[in-house]
């Protein structure tokens, strides 16, 4: 099995704050991490690795050059090798360019490491929200996708998938090639272990810069390629606390609070 692992740096979000003038993150000071759901779905590809030892495991990144500290804990965990896309006209891709130009990595690197079988990633980043790069990314390239994995298992021709749904758990089969993306499940992720953190230190990391495929257009990615712009963040004002209605009965006090919105045109 061939399975590459989709990963993202990000600030640590217990620990970011807004300016309050120029209405932006604030990301001097704040530690970088490994995108939690991006850890579970490495932790997913480990799995299958653990009964498939065969299987190879490679993880690219999209960022500048220090987000190469997530492909170093990813090889402490268990990927076998890890790619660095990084460029400057890349720089503000929203979540269509940034598949856009994943999905062409994914291309060229397989160039080098063979078919993937499966593409891995995190529902979501913890410093967007949006789960839209993962299904992207299947868009682009054309292979089913099913998202909010919780475990697979790998079977004859494909995965065997329990994935989370509104009223539990749902278990579906998916043909490879495919992408999955993985929300948290009931166990953590695995750590690194001496020997492969050894390893992690001496790998070395190649870097596809803007120029790796001259096919893609760059009217796609970038800020001119991206059709979503972030006008401001802000942190909302804190809510002053409502009234409280407590009558003798449930009965009176849901007469009372029907006469108050009534009263202010509410309802």
């Amino acid at each position: 099995m061939n399975i590459l692992v989709c990963v993202k740096q990000v600030p640590d979000t217990t620990q970011i704050k807004i300016d309050p003038v120029k209405h932006t993150l604030i990301r001097e000071g704040v530690p970088a991490i490994l995108n939690p759901f991006d850890g579970y779905a490495l932790e997913a590809a480990a799995r299958v690795k653990d009964k498939d030892p065969s299987t190879k495991i490679t993880v690219v990144t999209m960022g500048p050059p220090q987000a190469t500290a997530v492909l170093k804990e990813c090889v402490g965990i268990a990927a076998d090798k890890g790619y660095l896309v990084s460029g400057r006209t890349f720089g503000g891709s929203d979540t269509l360019a940034t598949s856009y130009i994943l999905s062409h990595a994914i291309k060229a690197i397989e160039e080098k490491e063979g078919k993937f079988d499966a593409i891995f990633c995190g529902k979501q980043a913890i410093d967007g929200d949006t789960a839209q790069v993962g299904p992207e990314i299947a868009e682009w390239l054309g292979v089913p996708q099913v998202t909010y994995g919780l475990e697979v298992e790998a079977t004859e021709d494909g995965f065997k998938v329990r994935k989370e749904a509104e009223d539990g758990v749902q278990i579906i089969g998916v043909k490879t090639p495919c992408l999955i993306t993985f929300t948290k499940p009931s166990f953590d992720p695995r750590y690194p272990t001496i020997k492969r953190k050894l390893m992690a230190n001496k790998a070395k990391f190649e870097t596809l810069g803007d120029d790796f495929d001259p096919t893609m257009d760059a009217s796609h990615y970038g800020l001119n390629g991206s059709p979503t712009h972030v006008k401001k963040s802000f942190t909302p004002p804190v809510k002053q606390g409502g009234m409280k209605i407590k009558e003798e009965t449930g009965e009176e006090s849901a007469k009372k609070l029907a006469k108050i919105l009534v009263d202010a045109n509410i309802v």
